[in-house]
Order: structure tokens, then sequence, then C-alpha cells
């Protein structure tokens, strides 16, 4: 017994020394795990969110003919389907009745402004005439019986005649200057007068056209779409509205693209004319093909009260399928980014930061050397190299300074765990 139990503790201690012994004998760098750069397409994709709406729509919007705000008081609900000349939104015409009331009671007022002016500018004038008559007769009648012969008529009566004659010229003077003036004044008066008659006349005519287009009638075919606020609010009854605002759309169904929103974070390097692909919610089993075909130039809020900003992006679909494909449906979107068929990239765990400069571990003999490297696009797990390495160079996965466990063992087909991580 004694003998075979001495049997099994050699047996065990030469399966020590066999699995110890390599890197007892090679040393730490066996143990690092290796990747080999290869050139290959690396692509960074990012998903947005967002919904289906129309390429072409035609727009449906509130009589520009109303005076002031409108108050919605009845419409039909979101999405039916119109016939052309289908009256779709009315009106309450309490304001407007209201603005063509004033319009009248203001229109009258000024009427009978006019005519008491009219009156009483006539009245002063026809008294100035009468005084600048009088004041002739008495220049008359002064210059008929002038008393100026000294020898017949005394000094202080010859003083007395050139004052009575000198005063009637006064008169008249003043008399036809006065009403020369209030001739002016009256005619300002008037035109005055006349401006807030027209004044209420075009509040008249606005109120007349507003009450006849109290109104909204779809201009052809289609199923009604209502617009949105930013907190992805329909239009509803009691609602107001400006003259010419628009109200709704009608889409054109035939050609439908994709407006979808991206971080700001993610959104580096998204430009028109990449590709994407979109998926409508209702139906997850079909992929459709799209291309960006615009990004918004400033990043802003989806809700207004998280400070999380979006690009809005609008996503031109390769083709539109009107069965499956509805204005305002949720659709998911993956954007190809940073696309390069021929590029080396490496896992992230493989890049490491000395003295703030990234820097790989290149593989020399039994050694590794500390690389500098220029770091181009990332994607999750991988980063593109764009200048220090070439293709074949043999990279550590981990910092071969730190010793690892003697389990691990070198990546012999290039490949690399795919970790995430930071630049």
């Amino acid at each position: 017994m004694t003998r075979k139990r001495a049997a099994i503790a050699s047996v065990a201690a030469g399966a020590v020394i066999a699995v110890v012994t390599p890197w007892m004998l090679t040393g730490p760098a066996s143990t690092v795990p290796l990747h080999t750069v290869a050139l290959g397409p690396f692509e960074r994709q990012i998903v947005a969110e967002g919904n289906l709406e129309a390429a072409e729509a035609t727009p449906v919007t509130a009589p520009i003919d109303a005076q002031g705000q409108l108050k919605v008081a009845w419409l039909v609900p979101d999405g039916t389907r119109v016939k052309k000349d289908d009256v779709v939104v009315r009106f309450d015409p309490t304001e407007m009745e209201r603005s063509l009331r004033d319009g009248e009671s203001d229109r009258t007022t000024a009427d009978s402004r006019i005519a008491g002016s009219r009156a009483e500018t006539g009245g002063v004038i026809k008294n100035l005439e009468r005084d600048s008559d009088m004041a002739r007769h008495e220049l008359a009648a002064a210059d008929r019986f002038r008393m100026d012969d000294p020898e017949v008529f005394s000094r202080q009566e010859i003083i007395r005649s050139d004052i009575d004659r000198g005063l009637a010229q006064k008169r008249i003077d003043t008399s036809d200057s006065v009403r020369t003036i209030r001739q002016g004044v009256a005619e300002v008066d008037l035109e005055l007068l006349g401006i807030e008659r027209r004044k209420a006349g075009i509040a008249i005519d606005r109120a007349k056209k507003g009450l006849e287009a109290l109104e909204i009638r779809a201009p052809h075919d289609g199923i009604l779409v209502y617009k949105r606020d930013w907190r992805g609010d329909t239009t509803k009854v009691g609602d107001t509205v400006w003259p010419g605002e628009p109200v709704a759309e009608i889409p054109d169904l035939a050609t439908m693209q994709a407006r979808v929103y991206v971080l700001e974070a993610d959104a580096g390097g998204l430009a028109p004319g990449l590709a994407a692909n979109v998926v409508v919610e209702a139906h997850p089993e079909r992929a459709f093909g799209a291309k960006i075909k615009k990004v918004d130039t400033l990043a802003k809020r989806r809700t207004g009260w998280i400070p999380v900003q979006y690009f809005g992006t609008t996503l031109a679909l390769d083709a539109t399928d009107a069965a499956v494909m509805k204005p305002g449906q949720r659709v998911r979107a993956v954007l190809a980014l940073d696309r390069q068929e021929q590029t080396i990239s490496i896992p992230r765990n493989a890049v490491f930061d000395k003295d703030g400069q990234a820097i790989v571990y290149k593989k020399h003999g039994s050694t590794f050397d500390a690389t500098p490297v220029t770091l181009g696009p990332a994607a999750v797990g991988r980063v593109v190299i764009a200048k220090g390495l070439s293709k074949g160079d043999v990279i550590a996965l981990r910092d071969p300074d730190v010793a690892g466990a003697p389990g691990d063992a070198p990546d012999k087909s290039g490949g690399g765990p795919m970790v995430g991580g930071s630049r």
C-alpha cells in the first residue's frame, strides 16, 4: 500500500512539472495573448429611431383671410381617408362675428364724425366769410367817406378815419387767414377720419371673408395626417391656430421616407449618401435599404425638459411598400458610418495609454516594443489604426509587463476578444 501511494504521488508531481515547465522555461511572453494584424473591412454602425413620413405632401393650412387666431370647433380624426373638397376642419365663428360687429360700429362712428366735422367746419367758414364781407363793406365805406382834407376835417377826425380804414383791412386779412387755416385743418381732420373709416372697412371685409372661410376642405383625395408639435401632440378641438398656419397634410403614399434621430455623441461622420437599413417596428421581419438624404445642421432636443440632443436625419428609402408602410409608423434604422473596405482595425483592448500617447505592444522575437499609433474611427470592440501598424505585425492583447495566468494561450487565429474600452 505504501509503494502504491508513492507511485501515485510520483505521477502527480510529474504532471505538475509537465504543465509548469513550458512557462518556466520560455518566460512570461508565452502567456500573453497575441493578435496578428490584417487588412479587412471596417464599419461603425449606429441605431436611430423615428417615424415614417411621406417624401411629398400637400399642406392643409388655416385660411389666410381670417383675422387673428382661429379656434378649432370640429375636425375629422387623424388618419381619416378623405375625398377632394371634404370638410376636414371647422373653426368657431364667434371671434369673426365680433370683429364684424366691431368693424361696422367703427365705420358708423367714423361716418358720424366725418359728417359732424364737415358741418362744424362749414359753419365756421361761413362765419369767417361773413366777417370778411362786413370788413370789406366797412373798408369801402371808409374809402368813400375818407376824411383826409385838413382844410375841412380836424386832425383828430383824419387820424380816426385812417385808424378805421386800417382796422377794416386787418379784419379782412385776419378773416381770410383764419379761413384758410381752418380749411386746412378741416381737410386734415377729414383725411384722418377717412383713414379710420377705411380701416373699419378693411376689418369688415376681412371678417366677412373669414366667416366665408371658416372651413378647411381637402385639396385632393388621400389620408389626412395632422401636424405634431414638439411634444408629439396633434391639433385638437379648442386649440387655436394662426391664419395660414399648417394644420395637417395629405401625404403622397407612393414615396415614403424615414425621419430618424441620431444621438449627438454618435453623429460623427453622419453625412448624406451613406447607407442604412430601416425596419418598420410593426413588420420586423423585413428590412428596407435606404440612404441618408439630409442631416439637420443643428442638434436639438426631442423632449423639451430632457437635455439630450439629437441630429434629425432624413432617410430616402430604396423602395416603398404601401401595404406595409403608413405615415407616422415607428421605425428603427441602422446607419453605416466610417465604412472602409481595406483597413487595419484591432481590438480596443490592444491599445494602451502611455503618457497621453496611444500605443500598442508589437512583438519582436521574444520581447514586445511599445509602439505609438494614430487612432482612426472606432466601433464597439474595435478601432482603426491610421498609422503605426502594418499588415502581418503581431501585437499583444494585454500589457506584457503585467504577469498573466499560466494557462493563457496565444491567439493563433489572428482574432482577438471584441471588448469595449475607451481610446
